[in-house]
């Protein structure tokens, strides 16, 4: 039960399927938190009466009671509205070994918020082979000002040469 698993890439250490997923619209610029994560079997994800944990959608207001406590919490968060897309896991050998074993995610950007967010390529940080939780910025600067963006990132993959394409 993922609401919108908008891109899907299978984890080079673990052999386990990830995916990022945006969210729903209109509870606010800040609410829910869009997210990537590893896709457990049998796991419930909320979609579409909770989010981000046993959080109630409003608009689904004691619809699901029953269902409440047995969401599962994504593996890595990120900003509301940011808009993931694509996910690839790196192996290549162009960046420094710690980029091994990272995943790129693109953040197409935010269309209903009040500030931008979003329109950048992020670093999701693993340790092991699991995620940390955190990711930092890896491409940015699509943002001319308020009003105007030069580019929205879409798609992510790794060249068989380990550099990193990005539309």
């Amino acid at each position: 039960d993922l609401r919108n698993c908008s891109g899907m890439a299978i984890h080079p250490m673990t052999g386990r399927l990830w995916c990022v997923v945006n969210e729903r619209d209109e509870l606010g610029d800040d609410t829910p938190f869009e997210y990537a994560t590893e896709v457990r079997e049998g796991a419930f994800y909320g979609w579409p009466w909770y989010y981000i944990g046993s959080h109630e959608d409003p608009r689904k207001k004691g619809q699901r009671l029953d269902l409440k406590d047995k969401v599962t919490i994504p593996s890595v968060l990120m900003q509301a509205h940011s808009a993931p897309l694509q996910i690839t896991f790196y192996e290549g050998e162009a960046f420094p070994a710690d980029y091994r074993g990272s995943a790129f995610v693109t953040l197409h950007g935010s269309w209903n918020r009040g500030q931008r967010t979003g329109y950048k390529v992020v670093r999701l940080l693993f340790e092991n082979g699991m995620p940390t939780g955190e990711y930092e910025d890896f491409m940015t600067g699509f943002v001319i000002s308020d009003t105007q963006v030069w580019g929205r990132p879409v798609g992510v993959a790794v060249a068989g040469d380990g550099t990193l394409l990005v539309t």
